[in-house]
């Protein structure tokens, strides 16, 4: 059993091809150059890799715009060069998880070009049409600022066509049988060849069923847990991992009741308050926030994150919480998007060393499994100039080499961060490597020490009363075991008393400095806290 729930324990990296390592020196990055670099993301101590799209695309969303689900788009190599990432990876012991993109296709997709060709044709099902302009055709855009519609007119059918997200990406008809059971051969394609799961993407808008005009979707939940059985059928622990920006309350309907729909969902309502404590100092709405997505079947999971490959979502917060968050990481108007986010790495916007670690110990401390994005475990910058989600999207920094060794091409898909604090020159992989006191070689330990807890994976959990609104207390139990994490987001030292009710343990052992706390007389521990500062302890009666 435990080693279906795998997950459950699991680190996972996310990474972009493109970006990541270019072996054929045309610019772009590749899977012979992901192997090549396969042996570091084991060091890092990674067991899990999340791939965004790499098939066939024209590439207008960064491969979100998919043409072709059973290939692997040229830019990064052949099925053949697939094949072999996935047979040294598992012999790293390193699971692969790949975007499952089917909300939409790309407009240059086959399909689409069959169903625009004739309303008679056998593929015009596979989308959703109108005859007549929508009165909701400028409603509900995932993009707002940036996109101009949800309903654009195809001049060659003179229909209109729905798409949640760009023009270019129309919407599959979820809702045709015929689609349900393309998308099970997709899924059964890819599990052939050795992956151990799905990060489906845009999951509330498959679930949906858009008409024309301002009506009510309905939710087909039912949906994941058919695609939940045959994953089950097919491959027994392969997991769903969920894209689903969703208040608690509807969670559980992604989850299903009895953990029977998607494993892992990123928890989008945690990331937000963890984002407005490291702003504030104010835990007192995270804690609000973990409380209220505590209530999950035993075999879901949420999945924590900091930052990923889109800008960081604030649209769950108040406009009070949002501007406050904006006032700390992106005040200016080129750093915030689509009227919610900011589209900055992790490092620009928390701007030092002690926040960077405070939040890393924060995210892989909380209930779930934690992801990390490629670049932010040495610190990568960011480029503004470039498009929306794409200044987050820059090379993988590899050394100070010419084009920071991720490629020796003249051009890049993306140029590498150049200038300043974060240019490649300083900030990249090689220098972090030999600095035993380095983001890297602290990252590296971090990692070693969720896995060695598995009580955050397996256990269960609650807040600790600190009576400081600065200071995050959790308590882990799993096996007769008790861990305790405690997070100061002031910026000052602070001293906390833990009473014998809490501690429930003679000696506390601090897992990140060879030293232990004994208890008083009374029973209560004192803690110190510096700056920023996170301690880990495990419960000991020895």
């Amino acid at each position: 059993m435990m080693e279906d729930l795998w997950y459950k324990n699991a680190v996972v990296y996310s990474l972009d091809l493109e970006t990541f390592m270019d072996a054929n020196a045309d610019g772009t990055g590749d899977f012979e150059g992901l192997c090549n670099r396969l042996d570091y993301l084991h060091a890092l101590g990674v067991d899990t890799i999340w791939l965004a799209p790499f098939q066939p695309t024209p590439n207008r969303d960064n491969g979100y715009d998919v043409s072709d689900f059973y290939g692997v788009d040229p830019r990064h190599g052949s099925s053949g060069d697939f094949v072999n990432f996935m047979h040294k990876a598992h012999n790293l012991g390193i699971k692969v998880i790949i975007d499952l993109v089917v909300n939409h296709t790309s407009d240059e997709h086959r399909w689409f070009q069959e169903a625009r060709s004739s309303k008679d044709n056998p593929k015009r099902d596979w989308y959703i049409w109108s005859d007549k302009k929508p009165s909701d055709w400028n409603q509900g855009m995932v993009f707002p600022g940036v996109q101009k519609a949800t309903w654009t007119l195809d001049k060659k059918s003179k229909s209109y066509y729905f798409h949640r997200f760009y023009e270019f990406q129309p919407d599959l008809n979820i809702d045709n049988p015929d689609v349900r059971d393309e998308i099970t051969r997709i899924m059964g394609y890819w599990l052939q060849l050795g992956i151990a799961g799905f990060r489906v993407d845009a999951v509330p808008f498959i679930l949906e069923s858009p008409q024309p005009g301002d009506k009510e979707s309905t939710m087909h939940f039912e949906y994941l847990k058919e695609m939940r059985r045959f994953l089950q059928w097919r491959q027994g622990n392969a997991v769903l991992l969920g894209e689903a920006n969703v208040l608690p309350e509807e969670s559980k309907e992604y989850f299903g009741e009895a953990g029977d729909g998607i494993h892992l969902m990123f928890n989008f309502f945690v990331n937000q308050y963890a984002f407005y404590a490291l702003a504030t100092g104010d835990t007192v709405p995270l804690v609000k926030a973990l409380e209220a997505t505590k209530e999950i079947a035993p075999t879901s999971q949420w999945a924590h994150f900091l930052r990923n490959h889109d800008e960081l979502d604030l649209g769950r917060l108040t406009e009070e919480e949002r501007q406050k968050v904006f006032a700390a990481f992106g005040p200016e108007k080129n750093m915030q998007l689509y009227e919610r986010g900011i589209r900055r790495r992790l490092s620009t916007m928390l701007g030092s060393r002690q926040k960077m670690e405070l939040a890393y110990s924060l995210m892989f401390s909380l209930p779930g499994t934690p992801v990390i994005r490629y670049g932010d475990e040495i610190g990568m910058g960011d480029n503004l100039d470039l498009n929306e989600r794409d200044a987050i999207r820059t090379p993988m920094q590899w050394s100070g080499e010419k084009q920071a060794g991720f490629s020796k091409a003249t051009k890049l898909v993306h140029p590498v961060v150049s200038e300043g604090y974060y240019a490649y020159e300083h900030i990249n992989v090689e220098n972090q490597r030999r600095d035993p006191g380095s983001l890297l070689n602290w990252m590296t330990s971090l990692i070693r020490l969720r896995k060695e807890c598995p009580e955050i994976g397996y256990g269960t959990w609650e807040i600790l009363e600190t009576g400081c609104k600065e200071i995050l207390g959790m308590r882990y139990t799993w096996k007769g075991k008790k861990l305790f994490i405690w997070h100061n987001f002031l910026e000052k030292s602070l001293e906390l008393v833990v009473p014998s009710k809490q501690a429930e343990a003679e000696r506390l052992v601090d897992l990140l400095n060879n030293i232990e706390s004994r208890a008083d007389e009374k029973g209560k521990h004192t803690i110190t806290l510096e700056a920023y500062g996170y301690r880990w302890f495990r419960a000991s009666e020895e």
